[in-house]
C-alpha cells in the first residue's frame, strides 16, 4: 500500500510512495526508480529487478487499444471516470464488466468506501491486480496475436513516451 511507513535507504523512514520523488529529488545516479525498487525490495526481503512506470493516458490508449478489458467485480461501484469527483459510472455487481481503457483505469483507481471500493489501499492493490491480469490475458491470447503484431510498429510509437522502464523490448 503506498502510504506503508517503511525505511528507506539512506533518508530514513517515510511513506513507501515518497521514495520515487526522494530518488529523483536527491539526483541519485539510479534515480526515483532505483530508490522505490530498492526500498522495496529491502521492505518485501525480495529483489526487485524491474519496474515499469505508465502515464494514464497510455495507460488508457492501450486498453483501448486491444479492445478494452474484462473483469470480474464482485462489488457494486461507483467509478469517477475522470477522477475529479464528476463523470461517474455505476458498476453493477457481481459479474464479468468489460471495461474501456477509462473505466479500467477508474477501477485500478478506486479506493473510497463510498465508492463502494472495499479494502481501502489494499483492496486498490488487489483491483490494480486483476487489471494487470486481465491485460496479460488479452495481449497472450492467441486469436489478438494477429491485431498486435499488424500494429506492433503504431503500439510502440504511440506508447514509447508514456511508458519508462529499465526492461528491453
Amino acid at each position: 500500500p503506498r502510504d506503508m511507513w517503511v525505511n528507506i535507504p539512506g533518508f530514513g523512514y517515510s511513506r513507501i510512495n515518497t521514495a520515487w520523488t526522494m530518488g529523483e529529488a536527491a539526483r541519485l545516479p539510479s534515480g526515483g526508480p532505483g530508490l522505490a525498487m530498492e526500498t522495496v525490495s529491502q521492505f518485501i526481503g525480495v529483489p526487485v529487478h524491474y519496474y515499469v512506470q505508465v502515464d494514464f493516458d497510455t495507460f488508457i490508449s492501450f486498453i483501448d487499444l486491444i479492445d478494452g478489458i474484462d473483469i470480474y467485480i464482485d462489488e457494486e461501484m461507483t467509478l469517477e471516470l475522470t477522477g475529479r469527483g464528476r463523470d461517474h459510472i455505476d458498476m453493477p455487481c457481481c459479474g464479468i464488466q468489460h471495461m474501456n481503457g477509462k473505466r479500467a483505469l477508474a477501477y485500478a483507481r478506486c479506493r473510497k468506501e463510498s465508492q463502494g471500493c472495499s479494502g481501502g489501499d489494499v483492496g486498490r492493490a488487489e483491483r490494480q491486480q486483476k487489471v494487470i491480469m486481465a491485460v496479460r490475458d488479452k495481449v497472450l491470447d492467441p486469436a489478438q496475436f494477429p491485431l498486435l503484431l499488424a500494429q506492433a510498429p503504431h503500439i510502440y510509437e504511440a506508447f514509447s513516451a508514456g511508458v519508462h522502464t529499465n526492461m528491453s523490448l
